[in-house]
């Protein structure tokens, strides 16, 4: 981390010490991060009105969240071979660093994360980020941002994702954090359905597991 903060610091105006600038930095970069929080949504329609089902994997035992994720992932993909797997700069994000972790903490990486070898069109990722670009590769728009635009409640309304590192390392409250990821998971399921000109999911249609 000492060699890699450097590098970052380089651009900062007022470099920190690196035990400093850690918390600030480090959580985005999976070789020095670690996961707290999976949370993650199944999208259905019932009579063509979208239901949504959520479920958190959050805590201090990364191996065990991990774990748990990836049993549900597989379970859930058994039963619908055509599931397809959505996030907001997912492809950028998420799902890599997700598969990163999981190779480090030496598990088996789920199916849907092994994309090592496949080509572009075969790899069953939707990203939200993706679909806003509308084939610009140099735009980056924030879900905070996107839900705004689209008149869609923001999940950016108690924390963001700058405060996450604060609420980890100095509160250590999983349960925030929790809340946190499955708003931005609703939020994201609502674009797509905004996108695809559907009816948004109402909140009595939301159901915790």
């Amino acid at each position: 981390w000492a060699k890699k903060s450097k590098q970052l610091q380089a651009k900062e105006e007022k470099p920190l010490p690196a035990d400093e600038f850690f918390p600030q930095r480090a959580a985005i970069y999976s070789e020095f991060g670690k996961v707290v929080t999976i949370s993650c949504g199944m999208l259905r329609f019932k009579n063509n009105v979208p239901t949504f089902r959520l479920k958190s994997f959050f805590g201090g035992d990364e191996k065990s969240i991990l774990t748990g994720f990836s049993t549900m992932l597989e379970g859930a993909i058994q039963k619908n071979r055509d599931l397809v797997m959505c996030a907001h700069n997912g492809k950028e994000f998420d799902f890599p660093y997700l598969g990163r972790r999981y190779a480090i903490n030496r598990l088996h990486i789920p199916g849907p994360l092994q994309v090592q070898g496949k080509k572009p069109w075969e790899v069953n990722f939707v990203d939200t980020m993706d679909l806003w670009k509308f084939g610009d590769y140099k735009s980056f728009t924030s879900l905070d941002l996107l839900t705004a635009v689209l008149d869609i409640p923001s999940p950016k309304d108690d924390m963001d994702g700058s405060e996450v590192g604060r609420v980890f390392w100095k509160e250590k409250n999983y349960e925030k954090i929790k809340i946190y990821c499955e708003k931005d998971v609703i939020a994201t399921a609502q674009v797509v359905l905004q996108l695809s000109l559907l009816p948004l999911i109402k909140d009595e249609n939301i159901e915790f597991a």
